[in-house]
């Protein structure tokens, strides 16, 4: 499969959208509850969407259950590596790791070996996605790394189960819509009933309500953003979906800088050109 300039410009978009909803959590009061929030909306949303386009094949159920569980541990390390860490250092972290693991093991789980010119794509990509967050300070954030790295790990094992689950449900007569659509229906409500727990509705509820309409935005672009990304992944390989969609790096940290008041060094400046590169060797592999 060929990585054509309509994927590339479909998964950039999609990088917009999901560099948007983290920076809205890591801009809120409180991210456990922003981040159940955001979720819990989304599956709202994605009832009377898979009301509409019908059930996935009952093949792709077991691959949308095993990712349920999975994105249990991706909100728990990612609410709280952002608790922990800034936007600029933890988010690049997450995000530049995975696609090296996705790289590695998509070869072995979904028969994809990459050429050499898609390796350096995704190592350039990644060592790009890196420089943007990791620095001297980082030394002084360690439980943001700690959990920054125990979320990149989540995010390629989710990376690989969701791969498999969209290309089994599209290889059995259904769409990648019906995957994605089911899977987020049920994907918010784990993590909610965890942080409602935890929180107590007393303070869960008046949170909710008056930051409604800004979480329903942040669903509304997590649902949009990995339903293009698993929709890329039918039409490419995973690993270059995988890298090409970290370069949401680079939107959020411009997000950090404009509204979180995040600095924009020299670092992160020719961290971008190197993401640039990788990109454009992706698109030529």
């Amino acid at each position: 499969m060929a990585l054509s300039w309509s994927v590339v410009g479909a998964v950039l978009f999609a990088a917009l959208l999901h560099a948007s909803w983290n920076a809205l959590v890591k801009s809120s009061e409180d991210k456990s509850l922003d981040t159940a929030l955001i979720h819990l909306i989304g599956s709202f949303i994605s009832i009377p969407l898979l009301a509409w386009v019908g059930l996935p094949p009952q093949a792709a159920w077991p691959l949308i259950g095993a990712s349920l569980l999975i994105h249990v541990a991706y909100y728990i390390t990612l609410t709280a590596a952002y608790h922990h860490g800034d936007l600029g250092l933890t988010y690049p972290v997450m995000r530049g790791l995975g696609p090296i693991f996705v790289a590695l093991f998509s070869s072995l789980t979904l028969g994809e070996p990459l050429s050499g010119l898609a390796w350096f794509g995704v190592i350039t990509v990644c060592v790009g996605v890196l420089l943007l967050g990791l620095s001297p300070r980082s030394l002084q954030q360690p439980k943001a790394i700690r959990f920054a790295l125990a979320n990149a790990i989540v995010i390629a094992c989710y990376t690989l189960v969701d791969a498999l689950g969209v290309r089994t449900t599209v290889d059995a007569g259904g769409s990648a819509v019906q995957y994605v659509a089911m899977l987020f229906a049920f994907d918010g409500w784990a993590f909610a009933m965890f942080v409602l727990h935890r929180r107590g509705v007393s303070v869960a509820w008046p949170y909710a309500r008056a930051r409604l309409a800004l979480a329903s935005c942040g669903a509304l672009a997590s649902l949009s953003a990995y339903g293009i990304a698993l929709w890329a992944m039918t039409q490419a390989p995973v690993a270059v979906i995988a890298a090409l969609r970290e370069t949401s790096v680079l939107f959020a940290a411009l997000l950090g800088t404009w509204f979180l008041n995040e600095a924009l060094s020299m670092r992160r400046v020719l961290a971008t050109l190197m993401i640039l590169m990788g990109v454009s060797a992706l698109r030529l592999a």
